[in-house]
């Protein structure tokens, strides 16, 4: 097992990767713990917690609202959780965005943690701190930065995962890769197998390598201010492509990488050669590189998204494979970029 710290404002998170999920008592802080999970999390596994009140939500982007905030706050006022309860949020991104989010405004904040159980939220959504909702058409709008007590990522959750989740996953941690580690990405062009038929040796070291990279980030700029806006690099078109499609957000994030490394090439910043070995790789781990949508609403959810301020965006480009950058760029030169 690895254990990486994130040290921030907020708090401090132990991430514990090769944990296994029926050893989560051992990190939970003496008192009363309320579950929250999703109903598919809670069928696979829900005798492991059987002894705890949970708190069961819907699948999917629909159920990251202030509808299911609501609820779960309602559920937690008839269990008579009190500022000593801790939150136990086990499930994808959807469940550790909403319970962190809950547990973080209830009775002004309760201390929670994350069992992450898809490849995306072990390398993403339950690592960091973020928590939130969306609201209308606006992604992660309402939220706030909170770093839970602990995360525990087992890999052999994972083997319940579709082709196409393990796919969404890996869309974050190509990008990891690009932004940070050049040998990562060569990792992952030798092992396209192991990636896809999550091969634990393979998985394990990917997942360590993306949260290495995230913590190091978020240990230096915990709200996004600075370095950590490199790790919205593909998000700023991903986000809006994300909401126009309708797509997976790994699958958006495939194409807003695409958009951004070849904006990144057209700038005389990337090798075309680099360019054409991150769209091969993306292909290779069925991942989309190809848009064929609307690009005017494509814009015009960018420009709704939370990254813009002003007439600036924040935009991450590549200066090499294991190199990015961050430039604001004026709202109008963003209109020019080639969907």
């Amino acid at each position: 097992m690895t254990t990486i710290n994130i040290s921030g404002n907020t708090g401090s998170s132990k991430i514990q990767i090769g944990e296994t999920i029926s050893n989560f008592r051992k990190y939970l802080p003496e008192g009363n713990t309320i579950v929250v999970t999703d109903d598919r999390v809670n069928e696979l596994y829900g005798k492991l917690w059987q002894e705890f009140p949970s708190i069961v939500i819907g699948q999917g982007e629909g159920n990251k609202t202030i509808a299911t905030l609501n609820l779960i706050i309602h559920k937690l006022l008839e269990l008579n959780a009190d500022r000593k309860t801790f939150i136990l949020g086990i499930g994808g991104g959807i469940v550790c965005d909403v319970a962190g989010f809950a547990a973080s405004v209830f009775m002004r904040g309760l201390k929670f943690g994350f069992i992450s159980t898809t490849l995306l939220s072990q390398v993403d959504a339950s690592v960091g701190g973020k928590n939130g909702v969306n609201f209308e058409d606006y992604k992660n709008i309402v939220g706030l930065f909170n770093q839970p007590e602990f995360v525990i990522c087992d890999p052999s959750v994972l083997k319940t995962l579709n082709r196409s989740e393990i796919s969404n996953g890996l869309a974050e941690i190509v990008k990891h890769a690009l932004i940070a580690d050049a040998e990562m990405l060569d990792y992952l062009e030798q092992n396209i197998s192991g990636l896809l038929n999550l091969d634990e040796n393979v998985i394990n070291h990917v997942v360590t390598r993306s949260v290495e990279i995230k913590s190091a980030m978020v240990n230096l700029d915990e709200k996004e201010q600075g370095e950590r806006r490199k790790l919205n690099f593909g998000h700023t078109f991903g986000h809006a492509i994300e909401k126009v499609a309708k797509i997976s957000h790994g699958n958006a994030v495939s194409l807003g990488m695409v958009i951004a490394a070849r904006y990144s090439h057209e700038r005389g910043f990337l090798d075309k050669s680099d360019f054409d070995k991150i769209i091969n790789l993306l292909k290779k781990l069925e991942l989309p590189v190809v848009i064929d949508f609307d690009n005017n609403q494509i814009l015009e959810a960018l420009f709704k998204d939370k990254k813009r301020e002003g007439s600036i965006i924040h935009f991450v480009l590549l200066k090499k494979i294991g190199q990015a950058i961050v430039e604001e760029l004026p709202i109008d030169v963003v209109r020019k970029i080639s969907i």
